[in-house]
């Protein structure tokens, strides 16, 4: 079996439940933050929301550069509502798994690298980029998104069981 055909099925078990938590996001507290240092809602949300974007890159050049220098800095983006926030992680899903689908073993195992102004953060396989950088960090800030939609007394959706909210 392909690596790529492997990883899809987590891939869509992962997304389903991104998807569940980025529906509860209430776009009356996009602005709200746990903490000063913390993300506010909808950043984090529509950074959960973007990070699938990166798939087809990763997949298709051996880099990408955050800060290419010379370059104005990367502006990070807060979706506008709920439906906005919703569209663009469907997009970028959407995309992203056409992209893995499509992935041969041989591209999976090209070192891939991640540059921030010119300097490298990390090098890695594609798989790893995909596994890592990829779903365990979106499964990180779903976690975060969690405790904020916990802090906000808004339900939180049963992910790998039932949650406290979700007993069924």
């Amino acid at each position: 079996m392909p690596m790529s055909q492997a990883l899809l099925p987590e891939f869509d078990h992962e997304m389903a439940n991104t998807r569940k938590a980025l529906e509860r996001v209430p776009e009356e507290k996009f602005g709200w933050k746990p903490h000063e240092k913390s993300m506010s809602m909808g950043r984090l949300a529509t950074h959960l929301a973007e990070l699938f974007g990166l798939v087809p890159n990763a997949l298709q050049t051996e880099s990408f550069d955050f800060a290419p220098p010379g370059a104005p800095p990367r502006q990070p983006k807060t979706a506008a509502s709920r439906a906005e926030l919703l569209e663009a992680f469907d997009k970028n899903v959407a995309t992203a798994r056409a992209a893995i689908a499509k992935a041969t073993d041989e591209q999976l195992m090209v070192q891939w690298t991640l540059l921030n102004g010119g300097k490298t953060m990390f090098s890695l396989p594609r798989i790893a980029v995909l596994r890592g950088m990829v779903m365990n960090h979106a499964i990180h800030h779903r976690g975060q998104l969690a405790v904020y939609l916990r802090l906000n007394d808004v339900p939180v959706p049963a992910l790998y069981g039932p949650s406290a909210d979700e007993q069924a």
